[in-house]
């Protein structure tokens, strides 16, 4: 099975036969490669690794819990609430193909339209605690310096993310999702099966 999805195939919840000519598919990124992940990890990879090195400062030990929190997040509650609703997610497969979450797998059904208030709790609920786990134990133990670089990376990541990333997302239920209305508009015609007004 290829690592990413063919470019020049439609997508599942796509009505159209082919990709030629779609002008749509120059404003979101409906296709991931793995230049894309490879960009991706590099700038959200620094975060972590100096949170775990703040962690590792305390205590070897400590580190294991969070490691837990990360892959139950990215790895389980995250794709539930919130990439089970994105069309990359209708695509046949055990598991994602994107550039987020490469190759977590497909345990829930397809939920198209907007996340619930709970899901969107869970989202942020979930992000504050990976971040706010390292950055206790930098604050307990006082790694100033550590502290500052890993707010430093963790801003430049989020920022990152969202300018350029989230602004091609084709999942407008994600929260940070930063698609105008009418390239939304224009992704729904041509991906009826995408789209639901009510949250599930």
């Amino acid at each position: 099975m290829p690592a990413f999805l063919d470019p020049r195939k439609p997508l599942a919840t796509c009505r159209c036969k082919s990709c030629e000519g779609c002008e749509v598919g120059s404003l979101v990124t409906c296709h991931f490669t793995g230049r894309q992940l490879a960009h991706f990890l590099a700038f959200m990879l620094p975060p972590f690794l100096l949170g775990g090195a703040g962690i590792v400062s305390v205590g070897p030990w400590w580190l294991a819990p969070w490691l837990g929190i990360v892959i139950g997040f990215f790895g389980f509650a995250e794709i539930r609430v919130m990439c089970a609703h994105c069309p990359h997610y209708a695509e046949p497969g055990f598991t994602l193909k994107c550039w987020a979450n490469y190759g977590a797998p497909k345990l829930w059904r397809y939920r198209p339209g907007p996340m619930s208030r709970a899901e969107n709790a869970v989202f942020f609920g979930g992000l504050a605690l990976v971040t706010g786990y390292p950055l206790l134990f930098l604050l307990v133990a006082g790694q100033w310096f550590l502290l500052l670089v890993f707010a430093i990376s963790t801003a430049g990541a989020a920022m990152t993310l969202t300018m350029f990333l989230c602004t091609r997302c084709m999942n407008f239920a994600c929260p940070l999702n930063g698609v105008d209305e009418e390239t939304r508009q224009a992704f729904r015609e041509r991906n009826p099966a995408a789209s639901r007004d009510r949250a599930p």
